[in-house]
């Protein structure tokens, strides 16, 4: 017959449970998570919020379902930062798909139209990628990739529309090219707030006649944090309640310079 436990060491455990959600309800602060392609910022927020029974929960910034990268998650008093944090700049690195335009801005969406790219040479690659930095005016893309619960792939849906289409003022501080091997072209960039990297692919591709998407996106800073101080998103859902805390990003530093 299996031994069963005893009534103090179950009361024990109880206890334990206990203090662990009284814990992590009193947790005011930021949580830095790497999110992995796949899954909406959405659901990570979620998923977090029930492993770790949160009750208030916020972020400082959504990602596309198919971008990997910072992703910042606000919890208790720390959700009033929200705005802030949003309103900041961030920073990407970016990988284009030069010769093909996607409906989304990148390798998710439906092919709209495949242009010949052999002729593009550095050159006009860093003349176009001139003309889209300092102030500029951008449009969203119509539609994004989303992830549907239980089908494999993504769904293409309309995210925006009339007066949403309008072209909004945005900022690029700078890139850095890093490898130019058409088809494939790697580079980082820092933005302001509103500026959509799936747009910006859209538009350079447009300006070198060939088309462009974005093949893969990774968000590496937001604000002062940076995306090396983030845990990756798998391996946060593992931790134990007391080292989730231990990874807490006090309030005063939140928006620290």
């Amino acid at each position: 017959m299996p031994c069963l436990p005893s009534s103090t060491s179950f009361r024990g455990r109880t206890m334990a449970n206990l203090a662990n959600i009284a814990m992590l309800a009193e947790l005011d602060g930021a949580i830095l998570v790497d999110k992995p392609a796949g899954i909406s910022a959405h659901d990570v927020m979620k998923a977090v919020k029930t492993r770790f029974n949160l009750v208030r929960v916020g972020h400082g910034g959504t990602l596309d379902v198919t971008a990997t990268g910072l992703f910042i998650l606000l919890l208790g008093d720390a959700t009033r930062f929200s705005n802030e944090l949003m309103g900041g700049d961030r920073s990407y690195s970016v990988a284009l798909a030069l010769g093909m335009e996607t409906d989304t801005g990148d390798r998710a969406g439906r092919t709209v139209a495949e242009k010949p790219f052999a002729g593009v040479t550095r050159e006009q690659f860093d003349a176009s990628l001139k003309e889209l930095r300092g102030d500029f005016y951008q449009a969203p893309p119509e539609f994004s990739a989303v992830k549907i619960p239980g089908k494999t792939g993504y769904e293409i849906v309309r995210t925006a529309e009339g007066d949403e289409l309008r072209e909004r003022l945005v900022h690029v501080y700078r890139y850095d090219v890093a490898v130019f091997e058409p088809p494939r072209v790697e580079l980082s960039m820092a933005v302001t707030k509103g500026v959509s990297v799936r747009a910006f692919a859209r538009d350079l591709g447009r300006a070198l006649g060939c088309g462009a998407c974005v093949a893969d996106c990774r968000r590496t800073r937001c604000g002062c944090h940076s995306v090396e101080d983030a845990m990756p998103f798998v391996k946060l859902m593992e931790l134990h309640p007391a080292d989730f805390a231990a990874r807490l990003v006090p309030k005063s530093r939140i928006l620290a310079r």
